[in-house]
């Protein structure tokens, strides 16, 4: 009886003690989203005074005016946007089109086809043959030149058959008897059963639009065209980049720093407001495909 009351108080400091570390290591981790956020509301005084500021006195918007009123940030915030939104529909429809094709059993050279998906996941050609390749179609210089050649993915095509493949063929057999053909099928029957899969994937593609930068570097010479991260790039690096189109004298008085983290904070919360949405949908979309039952 005495082992069993020592071993739950044991058990019960060690819960407390790998509380009290778990809460240290959490409040580790939101400092620096917590300082961002401060220092961009922060009044321009502060920030030059203070070397670590934890909490402002005065609280001001006049960094997030500063960069809504430029004419460079709006529009790469748009090009970010375009890009997110346009490139992450074409992703799920051509990953969702692909996926179901190779799962149907009757599709000719099906093996050929899934063994080619599958060597694209092993072998990457590299950078220099992907920007020949871009160059030759003449998509320099183009937003389209950040969507069409990562437009899917061979991961994400197997791990999205593997769903399609738990499909029961005899709901594609009574909707072939109704009269629909393979698009009405896959429109009609297969997309509405997907959407914990669809919402997932989306989430995956739109991420990694929303944070298109590599890709820009190669792609996009001109600043026109600069997706969110290119510019957030310049502006962390080079403190005096110049914007463009500020017209208020008393937004000229904005330091760097508040600059700066206000831009991560714009770059950083879309994203961050997708994931409730699609939360009920991403716990049981994130595993498709890798059970089979």
């Amino acid at each position: 009886m005495k082992s069993s009351v020592m071993a739950t108080q044991g058990e019960r400091w060690f819960s407390r003690v790998n509380a009290l570390v778990l809460i240290l290591v959490a409040l580790l981790c939101l400092f620096p989203f917590y300082y961002v956020f401060i220092v961009s509301f922060a009044s321009p005084a502060e920030v030059r005074q203070s070397v670590l500021l934890l909490f402002p006195k005065q609280w001001t918007a006049d960094a997030y005016r500063y960069l809504f009123s430029t004419s460079a940030f709006p529009r790469a915030t748009g090009v970010s946007l375009f890009l997110a939104i346009v490139g992450t529909a074409c992703s799920l429809v051509i990953t969702s089109m692909l996926s179901y094709g190779l799962s149907r059993k009757r599709l000719k050279g099906r093996r050929v086809l899934l063994l080619m998906i599958l060597l694209t996941t092993l072998f990457n050609p590299g950078i220099i043959p992907g920007y020949l390749v871009v160059r030759d179609l003449g998509m320099i210089n183009s937003v389209w030149s950040l969507i069409i050649p990562v437009l899917t993915s061979g991961w994400y095509v197997l791990l999205m058959k593997g769903f399609f493949d738990s499909i029961p063929a005899a709901l594609e057999e009574a909707a072939l008897i109704d009269g629909c053909n393979d698009f009405g099928v896959w429109y009609r029957i297969v997309l509405p059963l997907s959407l914990s899969s669809l919402a997932a994937f989306g989430l995956f593609y739109a991420v990694a639009y929303w944070n298109t930068f590599f890709t820009a570097v190669l792609y996009i010479n001109e600043p026109e065209k600069w997706p969110l991260q290119i510019l957030l790039q310049n502006m962390l690096i080079d403190s005096s980049t110049a914007l463009g189109g500020v017209t208020d004298s008393a937004l000229q008085d904005v330091p760097s720093q508040s600059k700066k983290m206000a831009a991560i904070i714009v770059s950083t919360v879309p994203i961050l407001l997708v994931y409730p949405f699609l939360q009920k949908h991403f716990a049981k979309g994130a595993m498709v495909g890798s059970v089979k039952e």
